[in-house]
Parts: structure tokens; C-alpha cells; sequence
């Protein structure tokens, strides 16, 4: 943990690098000190078909779903989603000047009792370092 999945109208990947997006979020949230960067994964999925508001066909979207583990304050939970937003908002600062696109993001946090994980990538960073 944490996965960021992120959905994005397809019609973004033309105007944007969006292997460099994926990248800047994974690097975004390593910096935030809140996840360990073992468990960090950021998926990103565009949609080809999509009906956004009025179906103006410059519309477009991101939504990011971060599903994270238990065990971190509200406060901390929020400090976190916020840098992740407001880089994600930065990257598409542009297209927010037009009218035509919207962003989201929501921390979703699992709960233990039905999370199950097993992860070796932590013990070969902590080899590693």
C-alpha cells in the first residue's frame, strides 16, 4: 500500500506524457514520508469511451482512487492527499484554464481484517540501502 489507480479520458494522452504523470505521483508520494516506497504502485487506466457532462468532446477527466492502510490520522491522511492533488493539478494546469476537465481524488482506507498482503520489494529496498 498505497495504490493509486488512476482513470483518465483517453483523450488526455495525446496533450500529455502520461507515463511522466505516473512517475510524478509515484515520486510525489515517496516525498510525502507517508508511504513506504515498497508499496507504492501507481496504475493508470484511460477510458476510450466516456459521457462527461455535456458530451463536449474536449471534456475531459482524472480520477484517482487511493487505497491505502489503516492507522494514519485524519490529519495526516489529508496533508498527503493534498500534495498528490495539488501536483496532479500542476501537471494539468492548463486544461483546468479551459473549461473543459475536472480532477478528483479520494483516500479509500482498507481494513485489516480482510487485507491480506504479502510484499517482498521492502525487504530487498531495506537490503538495498
Amino acid at each position: 500500500m498505497p495504490h493509486f489507480n488512476v482513470e483518465y479520458s483517453a483523450n488526455l494522452a495525446g496533450r500529455h506524457d502520461i507515463q511522466t504523470l505516473a512517475d510524478l505521483i509515484s515520486d510525489v508520494a515517496a516525498d510525502t514520508g507517508v508511504f513506504p516506497l515498497g508499496g507504492i504502485r501507481v496504475r493508470m487506466e484511460a477510458f476510450d469511451i466516456v459521457s462527461i457532462a455535456d458530451k463536449h468532446p474536449q471534456n475531459a477527466f482524472v480520477s484517482i482512487v487511493i487505497r491505502i492502510g489503516s492507522g494514519r490520522d485524519s490529519a495526516t491522511k489529508k496533508a498527503a492527499g493534498q500534495r498528490v492533488f495539488d501536483t496532479v493539478c500542476d501537471f494539468f494546469a492548463i486544461d483546468l484554464e479551459g473549461g473543459h476537465f475536472m480532477i478528483s481524488l479520494d483516500i479509500v482506507e482498507n481494513d485489516p481484517e480482510v487485507s491480506f498482503k504479502r510484499n517482498t520489494v521492502h525487504a530487498r529496498l531495506r537490503d538495498n540501502s
